[in-house]
């Protein structure tokens, strides 16, 4: 098994209206996102072309979530629930017969990060 993995960031602002403690108030983040795909090569060697994963992930991601109020997108947008939300939209562009999303990790600073996979 092969893994393909691209990064990337994003502007956005956000609070969590569910929790009591200083992130409950409007702040924002330079997020950085990491997608990995699992998968088998294809006849001309790849698993994924990394400009399909870029163009896919601009699409379906970066165009909703940079330079946005994430919370009109996710109603309690937590690290958690960014990351699933960035995989529920990202897994039926990306899977197909040979490949599959497998991981995506988002950190809302450079220390602190949270990892999504769905179980085997």
């Amino acid at each position: 098994m092969f893994y393909v993995t691209k990064e990337f960031s994003f502007d956005a602002a956000h609070n969590l209206i569910k929790y009591h403690g200083k992130c409950e108030k409007l702040h924002g983040h330079t997020y950085k996102l990491r997608v990995t795909v699992a998968g088998e090569p294809d006849n001309e060697g790849m698993i994924m072309d990394f400009l399909e994963l870029k163009d896919i992930v601009k699409k379906e991601i970066l165009k909703h979530l940079d330079h946005s109020y994430i919370n009109k997108i996710i109603e309690q947008p937590t690290a958690e629930n960014i990351a699933k939300w960035i995989f529920d939209r990202l897994k039926p562009c990306i899977n197909n017969d040979r490949r599959k999303l497998h991981e995506v990790t988002l950190w809302e600073t450079p220390t602190s990060s949270v990892r999504y996979l769905e179980e085997e």
